[in-house]
């Protein structure tokens, strides 16, 4: 079957189900008659730009966060107000503390949002890095971070 249809199919299991790993969604896809291997599943996941988030039957789970440029969803903004636990700052640089294993997931999410004044971003296991164009900036972006999670 195509790359396309396969991955569309990828975004439906994940939406229903909490996958944790690479070889329970190649389980799930051969269910449905796509002969895939483990790695073409992890292509897929790359292409995909999926992430691990906290699940709610199992440790972590797979989880779509659309791509730059696209509309911010409420999924998007649910999962982020749901694991921010903390938001601070200091001259231009912004730190969000998560719960662990949703810095990937915080981090892709102030992406998505493509504000002007963000030089860059670091993700890592609990923290998002954010690295402002000046001090004046940063506390107007912390605000508008902030409105997110509330």
């Amino acid at each position: 079957m195509h790359r396309n249809a396969r991955q569309a199919t990828i975004l439906d299991i994940i939406s229903k189900k909490d996958i944790e790993t690479q070889e329970e969604l190649c389980a799930e896809l051969n269910k449905l008659n796509f002969n895939v291997t483990q790695a073409t599943i992890s292509r897929d996941i790359k292409d995909l730009k999926l992430y691990k988030v906290a699940g709610t039957t199992k440790k972590y789970k797979y989880a779509y966060i659309e791509g730059e440029g696209d509309v911010v969803t409420n999924k998007m903004r649910n999962l982020f107000r749901e694991c921010v636990q903390s938001i601070n700052y200091a001259n231009n640089i912004i730190v969000i503390k998560t719960m662990r294993g949703n810095g990937s997931t915080a981090g892709a999410f102030v992406d998505s949002l493509q504000f002007s004044e963000i030089i860059g971003s670091v993700a890592g296991d609990d923290t998002v890095l954010i690295v402002v164009d000046s001090n004046e900036n940063t506390s107007v972006l912390v605000d508008r971070l902030k409105e997110y999670v509330r």
